[in-house]
């Protein structure tokens, strides 16, 4: 079998509200409906869904867009999850214990699961839980960038 590999980007936007005085209690934020296009993913890089061997999370990336001046260090630890239509939801990055000195970026671990089936829907979801160990006295606005590793057999060889 010949196979080809490629990666799927996606970026989603969070917004962790003020928590007006509330720590170390979790709670949830979802995104937006991402749209895969993951049909139009595989015609460019030569293959279908039919020819899809597996896809999985080569990485997710937080980085804080505003307050312009602050850090991660608001967050005790994140948990991420990806939902889609018809599937339970799944745990697919994280980071625990984050430390006062993470910056303005941060990378997540992730799982070694096979995520065909949620990339290959028509959208999906994520759902950010979280639990802060600062006080937020505005919100915090996260782009959240994810890149799924596709290993596909490539049509026609």
């Amino acid at each position: 079998d010949e196979f080809t590999q490629f990666d799927l980007t996606y970026k989603e936007t969070v917004v962790v509200p003020n928590n007006n005085g509330v720590i170390n209690l979790p709670f949830n934020l979802d995104t937006e409906e991402t749209e895969t296009n993951s049909e139009s993913e595989f015609k460019e890089n030569d293959t279908n869904k039919e020819h899809i061997e597996e896809i999985k999370l080569k990485s997710m990336v937080l980085k804080l867009v505003s307050p312009s001046t602050e850090d991660f260090s608001f967050l005790e630890s994140i948990k991420i999850y990806i939902n889609a239509d018809g599937l339970g939801e799944k745990e697919i990055a994280w980071k625990l214990d984050i430390q006062d000195n993470s910056g303005a970026t941060l990378t997540l671990d992730t799982s070694d699961d096979d995520l065909n089936s949620y990339v290959q829907k028509d959208a999906f979801k994520l759902r950010v839980n979280t639990v802060t160990d600062e006080v937020l006295n505005q919100d915090h606005v996260i782009e959240v960038t994810t890149v799924f590793s596709v290993d596909a057999e490539v049509i026609g060889i």
